[in-house]
């Protein structure tokens, strides 16, 4: 399962849990339903735990559990609304959002508002306005940010009243404008702005809580500012903003030491120092891999950085501590087939970590592990546990594209599968960024305990791979990115793991682009497809005014990464799933959201009266209060239900 990896420091990880003989299988319901317990969080000092639990109406409110009497106080409840995001201001003090639900025409997915409150559930203060005015009708009005004011989670010593928050002064669906930076009280509700260069997009402090670097966007160039221990800004580095190629700062130590992730000359980009008075990396990497980039988490306490978190075919925890490498060790054996996520406390008062565990085969669980005692305290998980016997084991592979290039995937085999096997090649959006990660996935696990193998490529233009591997997909949509994903199929097929006559193609926005060009480009090779949110013209990516797809993009952007309008129109052309709607003869399931502004619905209406003209064989659905992807879980169940029974048509033996 583990891919080798050679760097300065030592490495371990969890394995796989194995599956035994198929099960009865699970209801879609089991898969898609809201999470039970869907975050947890230590207090700085230790002594109290933060839960976001779904009250008996289903509703995720945020509850406080004080370690030292093991008793509960529910901070934040509300009967129309969920408790999102949260995070301890200090000992006793904690800020959350709301997860906002669409609720009309035109209005995209913000306005959160900002809250805090007390761990005992008093001091309730509204900071920033809300989608939720109700809020303010349950609370008191009182005077708030405005709704484009958002939490910035910047990680400090956490002993004040004071959080980060980011407010554009200019707003549209567009563009953020200038971002101002401030600290915000939660108490008092006051803020002060925080200095920074202009046209900052992001910020990172240090241990102190003080702001050190900021990294500026402006048309196609992002810039790198560095603040010295006087105050004074300097730019240290400057790079196309779309294409990148540059600096990408992580952490600063308590000596001001910067961390960067940068390529230093290589294909993979790795963990370096990098010494802003010379200008100069680190003449080697801190931490590095012949086969990933490397883009780490940073662990640190008032002790100092602690450890690095990062992801390769999986997540790697590597501690620099010896103290915590030596928990990790004990939890690693306590919990042998998950991989183990460990979180402390700022200021431990206590001897609790927490525990976040995760496989392929194990819904995220939450516990706390007693460091002195050795013993874990369970908590809870985000869904109860789906017998594994009823799922598929995830593993990553690599195969050979048409031009010999190495082409990752990850690959879910169903329990007790054994040849010839009915497959969906599931295709991820973005497409600049990476598709999974070996963890639990409902979709795929889904789709695995109905029997179906599930391929996810990562096609060339993903990210995760490499400088060569992302260039590779540049202005490659329907061409040699597509062949990646067919050249997947032909590999599982050849391997004698898949059905050549039972392979669906399937993807949600760029893979439900993709998954429409797989029956044009590969008919004899895809019987069906399903796509969600997809793309079916890019031209209509350009033209259509009412999507959320920022305009520097369009002019910087789009152009060097997938295709210029007026110069590669003719390349374009070809490449549109729209031009091409008469050729596809399979059946076809499409599915979009009323209010999706990043993929608006014409895309689909379009498609959809296109390839009706000359295919009968079209199943369409459109969920009205939903966005980009589905959100609500009974969407969730309604989408997935209709999947299973379109692929129990289509790919029976």
């Amino acid at each position: 399962m583990r891919s080798l990896i050679v760097f300065v420091l030592a490495l371990g990880c969890g394995g796989v849990l194995a599956a035994d003989a198929p099960a009865q299988r699970p209801r879609a319901e089991q898969f898609f339903r809201k999470p039970e317990l869907s975050g947890a969080a230590l207090s700085p000092n230790g002594r109290l735990l933060a839960l976001r639990i779904a009250s008996e109406e289903g509703r995720a409110r945020l509850v406080v559990l004080d370690l030292q009497t093991m008793q509960s106080t529910v901070a934040a409840s509300f009967s129309t609304a969920d408790v999102n995001h949260f995070m301890w201001v200090n000992d006793k003090r904690l800020v959350f959002d709301l997860d906002t639900e669409l609720a009309g025409p035109g209005l995209v997915e913000a306005g959160p508002g900002l809250f805090a409150v007390n761990h005992d559930g008093s001091g309730f203060r509204e900071l920033v306005e809300s989608a939720r005015a109700f809020i303010r009708d349950q609370y008191g009005d009182s005077n708030v940010l405005p709704w484009n004011t958002f939490l910035h989670g910047a990680v400090g010593k956490r002993d004040s009243d004071e959080v980060f928050v980011i407010t554009p002064d200019e707003f549209s669906e567009k563009t953020f404008g200038y971002i101002k930076l401030r600290r915000l009280n939660t108490v008092t509700g006051r803020t002060v702005d925080v200095d920074a260069p202009l046209h900052s997009t992001s910020w990172i402090m240090d241990q102190a809580g003080e702001l050190r670097v900021t990294t500026t966007g402006k048309d196609d160039t992002s810039a790198v500012h560095y603040r010295d221990a006087a105050g004074h800004w300097t730019k240290v580095d400057e790079f196309n903003r779309f294409v990148g190629g540059g600096l990408a700062p992580r952490y600063v130590d308590a000596d001001g030491k910067l961390y960067v992730r940068a390529h230093g000359g290589g294909d993979k980009s790795a963990l370096y120092i990098y010494d802003p008075a010379t200008r100069s990396l680190s003449a080697k990497p801190m931490l590095a891999s012949p086969e990933f980039d490397l883009d780490p988490g940073f662990v640190s306490t008032d002790r100092g950085l602690l450890g690095l978190r990062y992801t390769i075919d999986a997540e790697v925890t590597v501690w620099l501590d010896p103290g915590m490498k030596a928990v990790q060790a004990a939890l690693d054996r306590l919990l042998p087939g998950t991989a183990n996520r460990i979180s402390i406390p700022r200021r431990a008062e206590t001897s609790y970590v927490l525990v976040e565990s995760f496989s392929d085969v194990q819904p995220n669980m939450f516990n706390l592990y007693d460091t002195k005692a050795r013993k874990l305290v369970k908590l809870g998980a985000i869904i109860p546990a789906i017998p594994p016997a009823s799922l598929g084991t995830m593993d990553m592979v690599r195969y050979q594209a048409r031009d010999g290039m190495q082409i990752p995937a990850y690959l879910t085999v169903p329990a007790g599968a054994k040849k010839n096997l009915p497959m969906v090649v599931l295709v991820h959006g973005g497409p600049w960024l990476r598709g999974g990660t070996w963890s639990w996935n409902p979709e795929v696990q889904f789709l695995a305990s109905r029997g179906y193998v599930v391929l996810q490529p990562e096609f060339r233009g993903s990210a995760g791979f490499g400088s060569r591997h992302f260039q590779a997909g540049w202005k490659q949509w329907g061409l040699a990115m597509q062949n990646d994903v067919a050249d997947g199929a032909r590999w599982a097929i050849a391997s004698g793991l898949a059905d050549p006559k039972r392979i669906c193609i399937a993807g949600g926005s760029y893979g439900g682009y993709s998954a429409l060009m797989g029956l044009i480009n590969d008919p004899e090779l895809f019987k069906c497809g399903i796509e969600w949110a997809g793309v079916t013209d890019i031209d209509l990516m350009y033209s259509v005014h009412w999507s959320d797809i920022p305009d520097d993009y369009k002019r910087h952007g789009m152009p060097a990464l997938v295709g210029d309008r007026i110069g590669d129109a003719a390349q374009l052309k070809a490449a549109s799933p729209l031009e091409n709607a008469a050729r596809i003869r399979q059946p076809l399931l499409m599915a979009y959201g009323g209010w999706d502004l990043r993929v608006p619905i014409v895309h689909g209406e379009k498609f959809r009266d296109a390839v009706r003209q000359r295919n009968n064989k079209v199943e369409w659905v459109v969920y009205p209060d939903e966005g980009h992807g589905w959100r609500k879980p009974e969407n969730q169940v309604d989408f997935w239900t209709r999947v299973e029974a379109f692929l129990q048509r289509n790919l029976a033996e």
